[in-house]
C-alpha cells in the first residue's frame, strides 16, 4: 500500500518537473531551452557548450517582402527547435574554386530566400560574456554562416558568445531601382543585405543576455565582403549603439570607390530591368532561383549604396566630420589580397605602357615604387598595388579618421601545404581559421608552426573582443596606429611592429 509522502519529497518532485520542462534529452544530449522575445528556442549541448542554430531574426524576405527592409520575425507559441543550420542565402551553386576548398564555401544545399537566421554558441555559465557577431565574405554575391571555418565553438570555450548570421546577397541583397525608392520613400529601399545585419544586431541587443552575453560589449567582425560590411556598419547611423568594437579582415570602403551613389545604383537597376524586359513587380513575382538565373546572364554590379539612410551620401566627408560610429577597431590584410583569382600574365613592356597610360607624368614615380624591370617583377608589383588599393588603403584611412584606437596588421603566414593542392601562399581568407581557432575544420596536415600561429592570432583577437585592446601576457606588443609612426603589426609566428609599412606607396596612391 502506498505511503503518504512528506511535503519535502513533493517539493523536490515539483522542482525536478520544472527543470525537466527546460531540459530534455535527445540524440544531441541535453537540450537547453532559452526564452527569446519571440518565443522559446531549443538547441543542443556539446563539449560543455550550448549551441543554437537557425534562430529567426526576421521574417522570410520573400514574395511581397523581397527588396524590402527586414521585418521582425513573428512570435511563436511552441518551442522552436534550433539544431541545424538554416538554408544559405540564394546564390549560384556553391562550389570550391581556386584557393578556396570546400571548408570556405557555403554548403551546396539548401539555398533559399528564407535565410534570415542566426546561430549562437555559448558556455552555460553565470559569467556575463562579451559577444561577437561574425559576418561572412563572398563579394556580396555569395556566402553563408554555415561554412565550416566559421564554427564558433572554440570562441565559446573562451567565454565569448559567438553569433554568426546570414544576410541577403546578390540580386536579393543589393539591387536598387527608382521604383523601389518610390515604394520606400527613400528609406530602406536598397542595401537590404546591410539592413539584415542591422536587424541581427538589434536582435542581439534584445536577446543576447538570455544566452549569457553582454549586450553592452558586442564586437562585429567580418572578412572581405564581411569587412566591407563592418566598415559600412561603422559608417551607418542605423547601427549607432548596437556594437562597441569592430574587426575588419581584408577590405573596407574609404578610398576604394565601393560605395555607389543612389542615382548610379538606380541607373544600374534600370539597365537590368531593360535587359531582362521586365518591371520590378514582375521580377518580384518570379521564383528566386529563376530570377537569379535570369539576371546572372547580365552580371549586374552588387555594391553598398550611398543612399543617405543606411549609408551617408558622402563617406569621406562623413568620416572626416566624425559622424561615424567611433569605436576601437582592429583592421588589416593578408599579403595575398592582391591575388584574387588567377594572376594574369603581363610583360614588362605591357606593364610600363599601362603605367604611362594610367599615371601620365607620374609614371616614373609609380615605376620607382612599383617597378617592373622584368616580367616577374611587373607581376609582383601589380599584385602589391592591388593589395594596397583593395585592403591596405581603406584600413589606413579609417584609422586616420578614428579617435578611438585602431590596431593595424599585415598577415603573411603561409599555411602548410595540402598534398596535391597548389600552394597559394597567404591567400585571401587564409587567416580566418587562425583568427577564429578553426584550423580543425580545415583539412590540411597541420604542423606545430600553424597551431602556434593560431594561438597567437586568436589570442590577440580574443583580448580585443574582451577589452578593446589586443595586447596581453606572452604576446608581442601591438601599438595602435598613429599619424606619426604609422604602426603596423607584421602578424606571423614572430609578430613585430613595423613603422610606416607601405607608407610611401600609400601616399603616392592618395595623391
Amino acid at each position: 500500500m502506498p505511503q503518504p509522502q512528506p511535503k519535502f519529497y513533493t517539493s523536490v518532485c515539483l522542482f525536478l518537473c520544472l527543470i525537466t520542462s527546460f531540459w530534455s534529452t535527445s540524440l544531441y544530449g541535453q537540450v537547453p531551452i532559452i526564452q527569446t522575445d519571440k518565443g522559446k528556442v531549443s538547441g543542443y549541448t556539446e563539449d560543455g557548450l550550448m549551441i543554437f542554430k537557425s534562430i529567426p531574426f526576421a521574417k522570410p524576405p520573400m514574395g511581397s517582402l523581397r527588396w524590402k527592409a527586414p521585418v521582425p520575425a513573428e512570435s511563436w507559441t511552441d518551442t522552436l527547435e534550433c539544431k541545424v543550420f538554416a538554408a544559405s542565402p540564394m546564390q549560384n551553386d556553391p562550389k570550391p574554386f581556386y584557393c578556396w576548398s570546400e571548408e570556405f564555401i557555403a554548403p551546396p544545399e539548401p539555398l533559399s530566400e528564407d535565410c534570415l537566421y542566426l546561430n549562437v554558441w555559448t558556455k552555460d555559465t553565470q559569467k556575463k560574456k562579451p559577444v561577437v557577431m561574425w559576418i561572412y565574405g563572398g563579394g556580396l554575391n555569395s556566402g553563408s554562416a554555415a561554412c565550416d571555418i566559421y564554427d564558433g565553438a572554440n570562441y565559446a570555450k573562451e567565454d565569448i558568445v559567438f553569433v554568426s548570421i546570414n544576410y541577403r546577397v546578390n540580386i536579393f541583397g543589393f539591387f536598387a531601382h527608382a521604383d523601389l525608392t518610390k515604394e520606400g520613400s527613400g528609406k530602406g529601399v536598397c542595401n537590404f543585405g546591410l539592413l539584415d545585419q542591422v536587424a541581427a544586431l538589434q536582435w542581439i541587443k534584445q536577446n543576447i543576455a538570455a544566452f549569457g552575453g553582454d549586450p553592452g560589449n558586442v564586437t562585429i567582425i567580418g572578412q572581405s565582403a564581411g569587412s566591407f560590411s563592418v566598415h559600412a556598419l561603422v559608417a551607418s547611423p542605423l547601427a549607432k549603439g548596437l556594437f562597441h568594437k569592430a574587426i575588419g579582415h581584408s577590405g573596407g570602403l574609404l578610398g576604394t570607390g565601393r560605395g555607389t551613389p543612389l542615382s548610379v545604383a538606380e541607373a544600374n537597376g534600370k539597365k537590368l530591368t531593360d535587359q531582362v524586359g521586365m518591371s520590378v513587380n514582375q521580377m518580384r513575382q518570379m521564383h528566386g532561383s529563376d530570377l537569379l538565373k535570369l539576371v546572372g546572364k547580365y552580371n549586374p554590379p552588387y555594391t553598398p549604396v550611398l543612399d543617405g539612410y543606411m549609408l551617408p551620401e558622402n563617406l569621406e566627408d562623413h568620416f572626416k566630420a566624425g559622424k561615424h560610429n567611433d569605436v576601437p577597431m582592429l583592421a588589416g590584410w593578408v599579403t595575398g589580397d592582391g591575388s584574387l583569382g588567377n594572376a594574369p600574365k603581363i610583360t614588362t613592356t605591357e606593364y610600363t605602357a599601362n603605367s604611362e597610360k594610367n599615371y601620365g607624368e607620374k609614371s616614373a614615380a609609380h615605376l620607382k615604387l612599383f617597378p617592373g624591370r622584368t616580367d616577374e617583377e611587373a607581376l609582383s608589383s601589380m599584385i602589391k598595388l592591388r593589395m594596397i588599393g583593395f585592403a591596405v588603403l581603406p584600413a589606413i584611412l579609417v584609422a586616420e579618421a578614428n579617435d578611438s584606437p585602431v590596431f593595424i596588421y599585415e598577415f603573411d603566414h603561409v599555411p602548410t601545404d595540402k598534398p596535391g593542392f597548389p600552394n597559394y601562399g597567404a591567400f585571401h581568407t587564409a587567416e580566418v581559421p587562425f583568427a577564429l581557432q578553426t584550423l580543425h575544420t580545415w583539412d590540411r596536415p597541420w604542423k606545430q608552426i600553424d597551431f602556434q600561429m593560431q594561438d597567437i592570432m586568436s589570442a590577440y583577437w580574443i583580448n580585443f573582443i574582451t577589452s578593446g585592446d589586443p595586447n596581453g601576457k606572452g604576446l608581442s606588443k601591438w601599438k595602435a596606429y598613429d599619424l606619426k609612426k604609422k604602426n603596423v603589426l607584421q602578424l606571423n609566428t614572430k609578430p613585430k611592429g613595423k613603422a610606416k609599412l607601405h607608407a610611401d606607396k600609400i601616399d603616392f596612391l592618395r595623391k
